[in-house]
């Protein structure tokens, strides 16, 4: 029996954290959310997982951030939360996306089958990108930790979802 169950449940825990310390729970997150049967994949869970909040598996999902973290807190008997802190993401194109201003893409599943966390190089990759230019990301998921981080250091971005298997976030400065 693990001891580390005093974990409390946020919209700020870690997905990693939470299935190490309550292993009941991935089934849940499957079962409420069935984007999460990725988490079964070895190198996601090793790479995504590790950072990613349950309030942004929350926005990869498509679920409320609240529904999510009051089911999950239902199961190991912790009180439940108000208030949904979900984190929003741009699903429709903007004005400043123009396919002939793309300089830049990454494919981010070869990184991941190869075990790599695609964030570093992003990030350095975004830092070069100049006004105006854009830089595409193809990814399995969603990338809501990315975008976060992104967005901190003043980018806008662009979801385009084309399937639950491949979506094209676009980054402009």
């Amino acid at each position: 029996m693990e001891q580390k169950k005093n974990l409390i449940i946020t919209p700020k825990t870690k997905v990693l954290e939470l299935i190490e310390t309550y292993p009941e729970l991935e089934d849940v997150l499957i079962e409420y959310a069935p984007a999460f049967k990725k988490l079964k994949n070895p190198v996601l869970r090793k790479t995504v997982a590790k950072i990613a909040t349950l309030q942004q598996a929350a926005s990869i999902g498509n679920v409320k951030t609240e529904e999510l973290i009051n089911r999950l807190r239902k199961e190991v008997g912790q009180e439940l939360i108000s208030g949904d802190e979900g984190a929003q993401y741009n699903y429709r194109t903007p004005d400043w996306f123009s396919k002939e201003k793309i300089a830049q893409r990454l494919n981010a599943s070869e990184m991941l089958a190869e075990g790599e966390q695609p964030v570093n190089q992003v990030i350095a990759d975004l830092k070069h990108l100049q006004e105006g230019q854009i830089f595409e990301l193809e990814a399995p998921f969603l990338t809501a930790p990315l975008i976060d981080k992104a967005t901190s250091l003043g980018l806008k971005h662009w979801v385009d979802k084309h399937s639950e298997e491949k979506f094209l976030i676009y980054f402009s400065k």
